[in-house]
């Protein structure tokens, strides 16, 4: 059951912030302070409280709606570790439906109402692009946004907003990569989302994939879940494989449509929509239990943070630990991971902000670099200059209900003019710290 925050009236949050006055008052308010202060809205001296939108109903919800809960099972644990300088996390996440006029009416919520220090990790493009000039005039931090799209990535424009996993171009052109390197002369085409997700996964797959090779390219809207055209489409133009930048339903949609159609691509799934847990449970669900997770054997897709199965990862071991504990009747999948990963971003960047964080000093110390990859298999791209967050991918395959990661792990840069794609032959997840908490 999802539990939802009850709005606090303006008049509570008024006596609120005069007792937090005479707190600061009565203690200093000096950065250099070694007791806790009310250093920011949102920054009480026993509590952090941060909020985001997320669709936890609607045509995104199945797979992405765990993240929040994840995050939030993450900071639960930090909490009962001791906090961060002692302060707990409170995190409040509200329903979008993946519907941007819903978006700005929960995000304005949230900062006027809710008077939250950050929106944290805000789900979807379509989405969040109706809120983050607002966050950035108001100078909300706006951290770690929840989708690939390179907008994110505009320091000058938008100095409060930070992606946070790999764009969708660094992705798109490491997939171009695989595609060129494994398909070489075989007849590709794709399908993907009509707005910046699926068409910066396009540009990135354009720099690696000749033109030539390009057969058809065919694209949907999240509202319309009929894909028999599209998909009727990519296989008179003779597509011997298939490139998808799709969320989860339609990753499950286009596997179902196709199987009816009588047509079996080699398939490659962009990351966003490629879970295998929450791909086997939506391919179940839509066909009625005609089909399940065989469906997706050979299914090529790609990663930035450690597979789900990997019991010799620490960070996995202890991410099904906090599963278990606080979150078990959600299935353990990418969704969990990713939710839990990002939180131990945010929880590493709350503590090198220092024991008082402002707004801006906690963007000062994004982009001072400080910030180390935790689990994710691939470095951080946050700089004075750069707002990006993972960096490169590596490619895997599903096979049996799980994604084995295979070959070398690439790094990219999010130009579209630069073809780039560099083997990294130092990347791996950092060693996790003591109880995995920063």
């Amino acid at each position: 059951m999802v539990s939802f925050s009850i709005r606090r009236p303006f008049a509570t949050w008024g006596a609120r912030l005069v007792v937090a006055a005479l707190f600061v008052s009565a203690c200093g308010g000096s950065s250099g302070s070694t007791t806790n202060t009310a250093s920011a809205p949102g920054i009480t001296a026993t509590q952090i409280t941060i909020g985001s939108h997320q669709p936890l109903t609607g045509a995104a919800a199945p797979g992405y709606s765990e993240i929040s809960k994840a995050s939030d099972a993450y900071f639960q644990w930090v909490n009962a570790h001791g906090g961060v300088y002692g302060r707990t996390i409170k995190y409040m996440y509200e329903d979008d439906g993946y519907n941007p006029a819903t978006t700005s009416t929960v995000v304005h919520q949230l900062v006027l109402q809710d008077k939250v220090f950050a929106i944290f990790n805000g789900l979807g493009t379509p989405t969040h692009t109706a809120v983050v000039d607002y966050l950035n005039t108001q100078k909300v931090p706006d951290l770690f946004v929840a989708s690939g799209c390179d907008c994110w990535n505009q320091p000058t424009k938008w100095p409060y907003t930070s992606g946070w996993q790999p764009d969708y171009i660094i992705e798109g052109k490491v997939t171009g990569k695989y595609v060129n390197d494994t398909y070489s002369g075989m007849k590709v085409g794709y399908l993907y989302q009509d707005d910046d997700f699926g068409q910066g996964g396009v540009t990135g797959l354009d720099t690696q994939i000749p033109a030539a090779s390009v057969v058809d390219k065919q694209k949907y809207v999240p509202t319309n879940i009929n894909l028999g055209p599209q998909i009727a489409h990519l296989q008179a133009a003779g597509a011997q494989v298939v490139v998808l930048y799709t969320i989860p339903a339609f990753t499950a949609l286009t596997l179902l449509t196709a199987a009816q159609l009588h047509f079996n691509p080699k398939w490659v799934v962009s990351s966003v929509g490629a879970d295998p847990t929450t791909l086997a449970g939506l391919v179940s669900t839509f066909s009625k239990g005609a089909a399940g997770a065989s469906l997706l054997n050979g299914i090529v897709t790609s990663g930035y943070l450690p597979a789900t199965g990997d019991t010799s990862s620490p960070w996995i071991t202890l991410f099904k630990q906090i599963h278990d504990q606080y979150i078990s009747s959600l299935p353990f999948d990418g969704n969990v991971v990713y939710g839990m990963a990002v939180g131990y971003s945010f929880v590493q960047l709350m503590k090198k902000a220092g024991q008082n964080p402002t707004r801006q000093g906690v963007i000062n110390t994004l982009q001072s670099g400080q910030l180390d990859q935790g689990p994710g298999i691939v470095p951080l791209g946050y700089s004075s200059t750069s707002h990006l967050g993972y960096l490169g991918v590596q490619m895997a395959t599903i096979q049996n209900g799980a994604a084995q990661f295979m070959g070398s792990i690439y790094t990219a840069t999010s130009d579209p003019t630069n073809a780039t794609v560099t083997a990294c032959s130092t990347c791996a997840s950092k060693p996790m710290p003591t109880n995995g908490i920063p």
